[in-house]
């Protein structure tokens, strides 16, 4: 047996045997292959956000500002990037008979997402009621176009009950399939689930195993009796990143401008884990960074699930 470790963000890792998210090092005609690494072993790369005190990113670390801990162990940093790579996003969309007032604002909101990320990104939308469906047609996998993202949100009625464990699972499942170096869902929603197969503990583990950083938009109403904010939290905090609650509809734009702004500043770190290999128990992160005279935040996943296969 070999221990094949989380890959996440940048690295093409080349094994001898590899799950779904690892990918071997080969050219790829895409504007993302200019940002691909290719290592011989096995390295858990991290997507990390870094806030000053005032809520201001730390854009002026350098690799000795930083620590990693995998169940309290300090390990030795193998590869530290900053800067603003293509990213693959999933826009998970809610549309049970709750959100039915929303949707001008989701889709308002999508539509800034698209403007101010990235042109290299490549995009798609799950939607979900009690069923969960892949919003552009079948021939567009992925879209940076914002009218073709707004019309694959519009295209299904909001109604009916509520499969968000479901559609997380088959948004990771699409994510997986783009070649863009990061990857990252964005759900809104108001957290609540009352039709999904999965359980919420089932999702928290596919989401462990795979690359995804999941942002939380979560839109309801004082009395709306299937909110559920606790899950948008868990969700955003196990994958490192965030869960926003709008008092107003209208913050919902400046909500996902935000969540854009956030990607783009992102430093990406990566060790080879220095913990014993053979188990697939679930590994805490802690990551630390310093900076003289100030005050930081670090926010990345909160641990992951090694994949154990086959030599």
């Amino acid at each position: 047996m070999r221990q094949t470790l989380l890959s996440i963000g940048f690295v093409s890792v080349v094994l001898g045997w590899s799950p779904a998210w690892a990918q071997s090092a080969r050219p790829i005609d895409s504007p993302a292959s200019d940002y691909r690494i290719s290592l011989n072993v096995d390295l858990v790369v991290l997507p990390i956000t870094v806030h000053d005190r005032n809520g201001g990113f730390a854009s002026n670390l350098t690799e000795r500002d930083f620590k990693i801990y995998e169940n309290g162990t300090l390990q030795s940093l193998r590869l530290f990037r900053h800067e603003d790579v293509p990213v693959t996003v999933g826009l998970v969309i809610d549309h049970s008979g709750s959100m039915k007032t929303k949707m001008p604002e989701v889709v308002a909101a999508a539509r800034t997402f698209v403007r101010v990320s990235n042109p290299s990104d490549q995009m798609f939308v799950v939607n979900f009621n009690e069923k969960v469906g892949i919003g552009l047609p079948p021939a567009i996998p992925f879209s940076d176009q914002a009218g073709e993202l707004e019309a694959a949100i519009e295209k299904s009625p909001a109604t009916g009950q509520t499969a968000l464990y479901d559609a997380l699972s088959v948004a990771l499942d699409r994510l997986r399939t783009g070649d863009r170096p990061k990857k990252v869902l964005i759900v809104i929603s108001d957290g609540g689930d009352n039709a999904s197969l999965l359980t919420l503990p089932a999702v928290l583990k596919l989401a462990g195993e795979s690359n995804a950083v999941i942002y939380t938009v979560g839109i309801f109403e004082p009395q709306d009796a299937d909110r559920n904010p606790d899950v948008l939290r868990r969700l955003a905090r196990a994958t490192g990143g965030e869960s926003f609650f709008p008092a107003e509809r209208n913050e919902v734009v400046a909500i996902c401008e935000r969540i854009a702004d956030d990607i783009r500043h992102q430093y990406t770190l990566g060790y080879v884990s220095a913990n014993s290999a053979g188990s697939a128990t679930y590994r805490t992160i802690r990551v630390t960074a310093t900076a003289p005279g100030k005050s930081l935040e670090v926010r990345t996943r909160a641990g992951y699930f090694p994949i154990v296969g086959p030599k």
